[in-house]
């Protein structure tokens, strides 16, 4: 056997090193439905909403409120959480906490779930718009009122939280259903060029200032005589 071949079949083989991979239906389901979703989806999403609110060829401040951003964003987390409820379905019906790492896969999972269903809550109950790109210039994003602000820290808080306690989530479940060891080493450098591709454009500057992304610098604008939400975001200074 060539050394190609002994790479493939170690690849292959599942983690515990056993002869086979066996795996039931629903859990094979609920596995690629909250790989999808937990590990595609929402963290592209995220990405998309903290570095692209303004593009490299957008001509900001003239060009201001580029909504490419808030619709990916959306519609991603929108889909990833709906991929992610039948997920949950799955397992819902169907799994049993059998063992420690069954039961802790279960206590990660369901927090996981209740976090993404609460962003889906905090985000309906944000409040309206407002301001100068708006049919009212009253809003409670342009007034930045303590609806807003308790939106802003919740929405940024809980999401990158999720997506923090998904990756143990995940290497559980990989763990108690036996996987092939290619999966997790997928998953693995998936997450790494997720994490690196993050802190190249942090490093970059591309985490801007929603409020600023929309309205622009002019203090003019209520939202700009405070604090930005959030680290680490970018804040230009009105000329």
């Amino acid at each position: 056997m060539s050394s190609m071949q002994q790479v493939l079949v170690w690849l292959l083989a599942p983690l515990s090193g056993a002869a086979e991979h066996a795996i039931e239906p629903w859990a094979a389901w609920h596995a690629r439905l909250m790989v999808l979703s937990w590990s595609v989806l929402l963290p592209l999403g995220s990405l998309v909403a903290r570095f692209f609110k303004v593009t490299r060829r957008q001509d900001w401040p003239r060009v201001l409120d580029n909504q490419a951003w808030f619709r990916t964003h959306l519609w991603g987390q929108s889909l990833g959480v709906a991929v992610m409820t039948l997920g949950v379905a799955l397992a819902f019906a169907n799994a049993a906490a059998t063992t420690p790492a069954a039961s802790a896969h279960h206590a990660f999972g369901w927090i996981v779930a209740a976090l993404g269903w609460a962003q889906i809550a905090a985000a309906l109950a944000r409040g309206v718009k407002g301001g100068p790109t708006y049919v009212t210039m009253r809003g409670d994003h342009y007034d930045m009122t303590p609806r807003r602000v308790a939106f802003e820290y919740v929405h940024k808080s809980l999401g990158w939280v999720a997506l923090a306690l998904t990756i143990p989530a995940t290497g559980l479940g990989l763990w108690i259903t036996d996987a092939p060891r290619w999966m997790p080493l997928t998953l693995a450098i998936w997450w790494a060029l997720l994490i690196a591709a993050f802190a190249q454009l942090q490093r970059q500057g591309r985490c801007f200032d929603t409020y600023q992304a929309i309205w622009g610098p002019d203090p003019i604008h209520p939202g700009n005589r405070r604090k930005p939400i959030g680290w680490g975001v970018r804040r230009v200074e009105a000329e």
